[in-house]
């Protein structure tokens, strides 16, 4: 009897031990801060005695503070929810009341507590929109984005301006830096001005002027010449602005085309080409992320085809590269651009006399000495070489990318799975050393002079590049924030069928000029916006004529909606690469393009995104956009004055 006592209580005691064994040393959670009323993924870690992950705990546990959203009801978590492999993830939960929260995280027989600090949702739309209302009033980019960046750190650590701006600079400001495609960005930059630096000196600038005026010796000519280069260099946006802004400067100042109409020229085909081009860097990016929501989804449709066919929606990416074309012709302009334009046009003075242009004009106008010869060849063969190397490069590190898979794959697939920073930073890199071959091969520059060229132009791009950098940091505090999560939330309850390419278009535009991303915006929306609308109009029961006219509507809002959001931003760095490329004042740039990019905003939700969920014919609609914007021109844009100006146009 003693011995199966003794058995019994042996047994409980290793029972009981490998209970108390299982149990974790210690639970871990993700998250330090989160939004009021904003769905979060919560995840759970459980690490052992010796601080490694306990993958062989499997407990449940059940968090009695946390709410969880379902169907877009909110209801107290009772249910348990299993750890498996040492983890534990809880999705879609919600914690309503500001401030530090206490969540009690039980287990079986343990209760571990945690401090969550929950900050209201509004709290993530201060720092982008505090950085673009200052560098709109102080004209100062460096201190607003600075500020921004700084307010959203206090947010996140725990409102202490002292902490929040050492982190700003040793945390975001790293991390900006430390990003590889942001790094390649900076030194494509920087290699192609110190390639516009050698192309200037050893005359290759002025004769690519004189060239280009024997073709375009007006001011009509001029701005057109600038938007078909745009449509000319399709294959990549950062490609794009820097060529056109650097290549056609000299020769629109000498038309005294402002430098406001330049940026703004360059900016309006650069993103919005590449984003609508068959083949560009863009295209892999695109149609990964339509078919990773096919695939959320179960629908069986090639995401190529389904980009392709989504084009002739993306209005306002269409009809930004028409109203340049048509600003052109008419010679016609608006609001700040017109008087911007008149001011070029009767003082000469392509820049306002307060105006602090993006790069250093002294470095990137730089002139060729008197005996030099102006060949225009020296500036158009490192062009050249830029744009086919850069082709080529994208081919290259397509197949590379694809492996096996590039036997059989589209040119589009190929060129959509390359790395676009490799392509343009082997592109870039030839063009300089071509620049300074052919300058020291004909003897019009030293090797010295040559190096002090290019150095010049390098110096050129740095207080651009600041302010790229600054940009990225705000970009990474928005994320942090959760920022484009809080639009989507509070925007939720107005998503129906046929609205859902118009409220699509309005919410990419607000997230991509809040966080000056289009890529980010994208990355966000397709996810959410195409099984939305496959569920919505399934449930409504469209017909499938109608709801393939919604589900492409849908996935070209998000890509021109982010375009038009990002574009339209003082923090973008597509906005601010447009600028620099065009030694522009910044702000300027911003003031006069706004204006332009609203209304033809305005004029894609009322005949594309609009008629779109409805099942208007899309081509229609273009066309119907494209007179309206004309007719606009016609009757409030106006022709800058002439009077005691050279003739043009």
């Amino acid at each position: 009897m003693k011995t199966h006592i003794a058995l019994v209580f042996g047994i409980l005691f290793i029972l009981n031990s490998a209970i108390l064994q299982a149990q974790p040393n210690l639970i871990t959670i993700d998250k330090k801060f989160v939004l009021r009323d904003v769905p979060f993924t919560l995840t759970l870690t459980a690490i052992n005695a010796s601080g490694s992950i306990d993958t062989t705990f499997s407990d449940s546990v059940r968090i009695d503070e946390i709410f969880l959203e379902t169907d877009s009801t909110i209801s107290p978590m009772t249910n348990h929810v299993p750890f498996q492999h040492g983890k534990c993830i809880i999705e879609n939960a919600v914690l309503p009341l500001v401030g530090k929260t206490d969540i009690s995280i039980d287990t079986r027989t343990t209760t571990f507590t945690r401090t969550v600090r929950v900050i209201p949702g509004y709290f993530s739309l201060l720092p982008p929109i505090i950085a673009i209302i200052l560098a709109l009033l102080l004209r100062q980019v460096l201190i607003a984005l600075f500020s921004g960046i700084w307010l959203g750190a206090i947010f996140i650590h725990d409102y202490n301006p002292v902490i929040a701006f050492m982190r700003t600079l040793d945390t975001y400001l790293i991390d900006a830096l430390s990003d590889p495609s942001h790094t390649a960005i900076i030194i494509f930059s920087m290699t192609l001005g110190g390639m516009v630096g050698v192309i200037s000196k050893s005359g290759g600038t002025q004769g690519i002027v004189q060239l280009l005026a024997r073709f375009a010796n007006n001011r009509r000519g001029g701005q057109l010449a600038a938007w078909a280069m745009g449509l000319f260099i399709f294959f990549d946006d950062y490609a794009n602005t820097l060529i056109v802004g650097n290549t056609m400067r000299p020769f629109t100042d000498k038309l005294r085309i402002s430098r406001e109409k330049l940026s703004y020229i360059v900016d309006s085909t650069a993103a919005p080409v590449a984003s609508v081009a068959i083949i560009s860097s863009w295209v892999g990016f695109q149609i990964g992320l339509i078919d990773n929501a096919f695939h959320s989804i179960a629908v069986e449709a090639d995401p190529y085809l389904t980009f392709i066919r989504s084009i002739p929606y993306a209005s306002y990416s269409l009809l930004a590269i028409v109203f340049v074309a048509l600003v052109g012709i008419s010679l016609r302009d608006m609001f700040s651009m017109r008087r911007a334009e008149s001011r070029a046009l009767l003082t000469g003075q392509v820049i306002a006399e307060n105006a602090q242009p993006l790069a250093d004009d002294k470095s990137l106008d730089i002139q060729a000495e008197e005996n030099i010869p102006l060949r225009w060849y020296n500036a158009l063969v490192p062009i050249l070489a830029v744009i086919v190397i850069t082709i080529i490069g994208l081919y290259y590190s397509g197949i590379h990318e694809l492996g096996e898979k590039a036997a059989t794959a589209r040119l589009g697939e190929i060129i959509g799975a390359a790395n676009s920073f490799d392509a343009l930073m082997w592109a870039s890199f030839s063009g300089a050393l071509l620049a300074i071959i052919l300058a020291v091969s004909q003897r019009i520059l030293s090797i010295s002079k040559a190096l002090d060229a290019w150095l010049s132009g390098v110096k050129a791009m740095v207080i651009a590049m600041i302010i790229l950098i600054l940009a990225w940091s705000i970009g990474n505090i928005c994320s942090e924030l959760k920022t484009a999560d809080y639009v989507i939330e509070i925007t939720r309850g107005f998503l129906s069928p046929h609205m859902l390419p118009l409220i699509t278009f309005i919410i990419a535009a607000f997230i991509g000029f809040s966080t000056g991303t289009s890529w980010a915006t994208m990355a966000i929306l397709i996810p959410i916006v195409i099984p939305t609308a496959h569920k919505l109009t399934l449930e409504a029961g469209i017909d499938p004529v109608l709801s393939d006219s919604i589900m492409l509507g849908t996935i070209a809002a998000v890509l021109s909606g982010s375009i038009f959001g990002d574009h339209s931003s003082p923090i973008s760095d597509t906005t601010i690469m447009s600028s620099m490329a065009s030694a522009s004042d910044h702000i300027d740039h911003v003031r006069t393009q706004l204006p332009y990019a609203l209304l033809v905003a305005v004029i894609a939700c009322v005949t594309g995104y609009l008629p779109a969920g409805f099942g208007w014919n899309d081509w229609l609609s273009l066309l119907l956009g494209v007179v309206i914007l004309y007719v606009i021109l016609l009757i409030f844009g106006k022709r800058a004055d002439h009077i005691g100006a050279p003739k043009n146009g």
